[in-house]
C-alpha cells in the first residue's frame, strides 16, 4: 500500500491510499475502510473487527463442480470472446498515442431520485447494475448520431463477489481478490432504458446461474494476458475489453456523519486499467440513500469532455427512466 497526501487550500488535505487491484478488490476496499474509521475513532488503537486472513487465490476456493466445462466449449467460447472483441462499438478514440493516465468523473442522484430509481428497478425486477449497464449503452449509442436502424453491439462486464459462493465460504471482510466476471454482448438501436436494462438482466441471470463466472474464468485470464503481451494486435493498441463494467450490486455506505466527525469531508473508491480494460470502469454507492457513482476512464484515449458529455446523459435517461421531472 502507498500513502500520500497533498495540501489542497488552508489546512485541508487530500490523502491517497493505493493498493494493488490484483490483491484488493471492492470488497476489500470496503472492509479496510471500516477498520481504519475505527481505528481512527479509538485514537488509532484499534477495536474494529478484525481483517480476515488473505492470500488464499480464488482459483483455489472454486467449488469443483462449478468450473467444470467441456473441452469443446472451452474452445468455442475463447473464440467467440477474440472474434467479438473486434466487433464492439465502442466510443471512438480521441488521443490514441499519448501516455495514458487514469481519470475520474462522478455521477451523484439527490436522496428522492435514488429512491426513484432503485424502486423502478424493483418493480420490474430489474437489478441497478443493469439500469446502470443499459443508460451508457444507449447513451454511446446516441452519441454517435447514427441512422435510426443502425445498430451497434456493445459489451458490458458484470463483476460478482464471489466470496460466499467459494469452499471454504469467505467472509465479507476477508481481504484479498475475490470478483469474477460475466462478459456479454448486446446489440443496441433505439431501445428504451427498461428493454435494454431487461435483456442485459436476463441475460447476466442465466449465465450466473449457469456458472459462467467460474467456468469461463481460465480463458478470460488467458485472452487477458495474451493481449497484454501483444498491444499491437489490438486497435490502437488498446484493446477496450467492453464498454462500460459494473458491480452485480452497489456498495450501501451509512458512514457520511462518522466521517464528517473524523474531519473527512468525502472520499471515494476505485479501480483502474489503462492499455486493456473498459472504456468506462463504474464504481456505484449508495451513501445514505443518496447513488453516487465513480467512473474511471483511461485518458487522453478518451477525453475528459466526451465522458462528461457521456455520463450527462445517462443521469438523464436514469431520471427520465425513473418519471423523475
Amino acid at each position: 500500500m502507498f500513502a500520500s497526501a497533498y495540501a489542497i487550500e488552508g489546512n485541508r488535505l487530500a490523502v491517497f491510499l493505493r493498493m494493488h487491484t490484483a490483491v484488493c478488490d471492492r470488497g476489500s476496499v470496503t472492509a479496510l475502510l471500516g477498520e481504519l474509521i475505527e481505528r481512527l475513532r479509538s485514537g488509532g488503537d484499534g477495536g474494529g473487527g478484525k481483517l480476515g486472513e488473505m492470500n488464499v487465490c480464488l482459483e483455489d476456493l472454486v467449488p469443483e463442480e462449478k468450473k467444470r466445462k467441456p473441452f469443446w466449449a472451452r474452445g468455442f467460447d475463447m473464440l467467440g470472446y477474440s472474434v467479438n472483441g473486434f466487433r464492439f462499438g465502442n466510443l471512438n478514440f480521441v488521443d490514441a498515442d499519448s501516455p495514458r493516465s487514469s481519470r475520474i468523473l462522478r455521477l451523484r442522484l439527490n436522496e428522492e431520485e435514488t429512491k426513484n430509481l432503485i424502486d423502478a428497478c424493483k418493480s420490474r425486477g430489474i437489478k441497478l447494475s443493469g439500469a446502470l449497464a443499459a443508460a451508457g449503452m444507449i447513451a454511446s449509442w446516441t452519441s454517435k448520431n447514427l441512422p435510426d436502424h443502425q445498430r451497434e453491439k456493445y459489451g458490458v462486464v458484470t463483476l460478482i463477489d464471489c466470496r460466499s459462493a467459494l469452499d471454504p465460504v469467505l467472509p465479507s471482510n476477508h481481504v484479498g481478490f475475490y470478483h469474477a466476471a460475466i462478459m456479454n454482448t448486446h446489440d443496441v438501436c433505439k431501445e428504451t432504458l427498461w428493454e435494454l436494462a431487461e435483456r442485459i438482466n436476463t441475460s447476466f441471470a442465466n449465465a450466473k446461474n449457469n456458472n459462467k463466472h467460474f467456468t469461463d474464468m481460465s480463458d478470460l485470464n488467458f485472452l487477458m494476458m495474451r493481449a497484454i503481451e501483444n498491444p499491437g494486435l489490438t486497435p490502437s493498441s488498446s484493446l477496450r475489453t467492453s464498454l462500460i463494467s459494473v458491480f452485480e450490486d452497489p456498495i450501501v455506505d451509512n458512514s457520511t456523519e462518522i466521517l464528517r466527525e473524523l474531519g473527512v469531508e468525502d472520499y471515494l473508491g476505485c479501480g483502474s486499467l489503462h492499455g486493456i480494460g473498459t472504456s468506462m470502469s463504474l464504481f456505484d454507492t449508495i451513501r445514505d440513500g443518496k447513488l453516487d457513482c465513480a467512473f474511471v476512464y483511461p485518458s487522453p484515449l478518451h477525453s475528459r469532455e466526451q465522458i462528461q458529455e457521456l455520463v450527462d446523459h445517462m443521469k438523464s435517461i436514469l431520471l427520465n427512466g425513473s418519471h423523475i421531472e
